[in-house]
């Protein structure tokens, strides 16, 4: 059955809309002395530092009339200005003041290296928890799981993080010889799991929550939230991440034929995840939409504002200007940039291909992650579409490779894939029904366009993550590095504009430009 629950199940109106929920009664006896238990969740927050005050201040109105925990399922250390400048520790500063309950990691928790991950969050104020994170000779470097008492009831908080982070931030994972640092343990992940979740009922706790950061898509070919679920048992719901989806509530049957609830927020705080359970041992799950809470928290709302402020002396700068809307999405709110060819995909690029003076230049549609509105444009506006700390490099690859890497990045089509790649000097031409690239050519001198020559060699302008740390299904980690920059991704947007076009975007990124052609 699906039921609205409002928080004035809690003694408590605030006027607040709400998706629908799950519910579930346990067979246990009702106790009238014991209060309910409300765990507030929240995933892939990635920088949208505003809505912390919101969800501590939406803790706080529920405390008097329910124990309250707060948890995190990870990604939010990177992903916009706050952590881009920062290199994390704003997003620290202000997370230490939410007392959370139980914090996982996300993959964007590697972004600056799993050393500077480390350091940030060795006195995080709360315990971080991630069952599969190892050291070479087996050590982990976080608990697997805590355990936190509510009343008489005991909670247990189990985290997993997904191993494609092993891909996505290979930097992290792998010194600059292809050494192994550290695993994820793909293989082992339902058994670590399930070993973490028997240790946690033995020692008594009433529930098991899993912070997950694996995300549902089936096209995946890492374990999904629902495979991990099915493949173990005693999980009672699932606090998900990674994919950004908004799911209220899935239900899921776990390897015993038990059901098992998955819910997942959105990012940046679109929503704010509520469990309740009540005295009777009944789950109740809604998402509360972040616009429509009205409470803050005063201590996480100063700290908050102070980095405003900091960060305003910095971003608020007018780099270049811009008729035009610069755009990842279809104006619709459908994200375009990870599976089409978008007009910021083509100004990204021909930044790229400008600084490298390289034959073609390529970025990876992952690390264009917001729109800029027309008009005048902002430093803030600039790192918020390019938030990552990639450097710019000249690589050279031979047609054959290039045609390879378009394959493998376009392989998911017409799902998202973080790998599809924005191009700039060439066009190319995929065909869905059997993700075949059909047409490929390189831009000549003249500005005409010669089919690609698998035995040629071309020089490329990418970020260091696309050459050699991960990106692209790492196609072009053994090619030739012919240069290395000390520029950042996100500063040859600037230098471009403002260099060779006078500090406005010109008419021709009005719209895509036909680079890229979907069949």
């Amino acid at each position: 059955m699906k039921q609205i629950y409002w928080i004035a199940a809690l003694g408590l109106f605030c006027g607040m809309t709400t998706f629908t929920s799950c519910q579930r009664k346990e067979d246990v006896k009702p106790d009238e002395k014991k209060s309910s238990i409300v765990i507030l969740y929240e995933n892939d927050v990635h920088c949208a530092i505003d809505g912390y005050a919101k969800m501590a201040g939406l803790r706080d109105a529920i405390s008097d009339t329910a124990y309250v925990g707060l948890t995190s399922s990870g990604d939010y250390l990177m992903g916009g200005t706050a952590g881009a400048l920062s290199t994390g520790s704003y997003i620290v500063d202000i997370m230490r003041t939410m007392r959370y309950d139980a914090v996982g990691l996300g993959n964007h928790e590697f972004d600056f290296g799993a050393p500077r991950m480390l350091e940030l969050l060795k006195d995080f104020n709360a315990p971080v928890i991630c069952a599969n994170f190892f050291d070479m000779q087996g050590n982990r470097f976080f608990p697997a799981y805590t355990i936190r008492e509510y009343g008489e009831r005991k909670i247990a908080f189990v985290g997993v993080l997904t191993p494609k982070t092993m891909e996505d931030e290979s930097y992290s994972f792998y010194d600059e010889k292809g050494n192994q640092l550290y695993d994820l343990k793909q293989s082992e992940l339902p058994q670590l799991v399930q070993q973490a979740v028997d240790e946690v009922r033995q020692a008594g706790a009433d529930y098991v929550i899993l912070l997950s950061h694996l995300g549902e898509k089936e096209s995946d070919s890492d374990p999904t939230s629902h495979a991990l679920v099915a493949a173990t048992t005693g999980i009672d719901i699932v606090f998900d991440g990674h994919t950004h989806s908004v799911i209220p509530c899935d239900t899921v049957l776990n390897a015993a034929g038990k059901p098992v609830y998955i819910s997942q927020t959105g990012t940046a705080f679109a929503n704010v995840g509520k469990l309740l359970i009540d005295s009777a041992g009944g789950f109740h799950i809604e998402l509360i939409p972040a616009e429509s809470i009205t409470f803050s928290n005063a201590v996480v709302a100063s700290t908050t504002d102070s980095i405003h402020r900091l960060l305003n002396a910095e971003v608020n700068k007018v780099v270049f200007h811009s008729d035009y809307r610069l755009a990842i999405d279809d104006g619709k709110g459908t994200r375009m940039v990870r599976k089409a060819e978008t007009n910021a995909g083509d100004l990204c690029t021909d930044a790229y291909r400008y600084i490298t003076k390289a034959d073609i230049a390529f970025n990876n549609g992952g690390g264009i992650r917001a729109n800029i509105e027309a008009g005048d444009v902002t430093l803030k506006q600039v790192i918020d579409m390019q938030p990552f700390d990639n450097r710019i490099v000249t690589i050279q690859a031979t047609g054959a490779q290039i045609l390879n890497m378009l394959q493998l990045c376009t392989a998911t089509l017409p799902e998202e894939d973080g790998a599809f790649p924005q191009v700039s000097g060439m066009r190319f031409t995929v065909r869905v029904a059997d993700h075949t690239i059909t047409s490929a050519e390189v831009m000549q001198p003249d500005g005409t366009y010669k089919p690609i020559d698998p035995t040629a060699v071309y020089t490329i302008g990418t970020t260091d993550y696309c050459a050699y740390n991960g990106g692209f299904y790492n196609a072009f980690r053994q090619c030739p590095i012919i240069k290395e920059y000390t520029t950042l991704c996100r500063e040859t947007l600037t230098l471009y504009i403002q260099e060779v076009h006078n500090g406005n975007v010109p008419a021709q990124y009005a719209a895509p430009q036909g680079r890229i052609i979907i069949e």
